[in-house]
């Protein structure tokens, strides 16, 4: 199998020395290239910003802007078998970006304008056509009911359900809680478990619809 997996952050520049950007380490979709790669997968690891080694043995493309994961998902996307989009993909960039370092003045409040950025996965399952498709979706509220929306409208085979507000678990941690939810919207809820080993149970799982599928040969 040719697995294509994002991870990590991204980062919106504000001015030369500020940004905008999120907590995520990186470790889930780390986790899951390594383990694709020790199962003898061909993998491609497109990441944000990160302070993890890259894997050994696997095609390591980075990047820091949403746009920059964007083009290259959509350049490795035709050649795979499974996206896993396991990154945490901002989700508003600054409208502009300033040349030098903004000033404070004073106790005046500074507006930015901000403007959406590229939905990586509802562009990419346009161009779909044997490809199965990973979603990742990290709320902090009405978690089953989002991620489900987000199943539907992205028309994703598996998501990945994680509770943000968990405390203890999620972005920067070793270990998270997740549930995983299928096309035909059934629904496995994983006990606490390193990340290492949810990269393995979500793999089995995307191994299993592959084959119901058909789609593993």
């Amino acid at each position: 199998l040719r697995i294509l997996v994002t991870a990590g952050p991204t980062y919106e520049a504000l001015d030369p020395v500020r940004y905008i950007t999120n907590p995520s380490s990186g470790k889930m979709g780390y986790a899951v290239a390594s383990a694709a790669r020790d199962r003898g997968a061909a993998v491609t690891l497109v990441s944000g910003p990160t302070r993890l080694p890259v894997p050994d043995g696997v095609h390591f493309m980075p990047c820091r802007k949403a746009i920059e994961m964007n083009d290259l998902v959509h350049r490795q996307f035709p050649d795979c078998d499974v996206l896993v989009m396991s990154a945490a993909v901002g989700d508003f960039a600054p409208m502009q970006i300033e040349k030098e370092k903004i000033k404070k003045k004073g106790s005046t409040p500074l507006v930015l304008e901000l403007v959406p950025t590229e939905d990586i996965l509802q562009n990419v399952v346009k161009l779909k056509t044997r490809q199965f498709v990973v979603g990742f979706a990290a709320e902090s509220e009405n978690l089953t009911q989002s991620s489900l929306e987000k199943l539907r409208n992205k028309k994703l085979d598996l998501i990945v359900a994680n509770d943000i507000s968990a405390p203890g678990i999620g972005f920067q941690s070793d270990f998270n809680q997740v549930t995983l939810i299928n096309k035909h919207e059934e629904m496995q809820k994983l006990p606490l478990l390193s990340k290492i080993e949810i990269a393995h149970r979500l793999l089995n799982e995307v191994l299993i619809l592959l084959h119901k599928s058909g789609r593993n040969s």
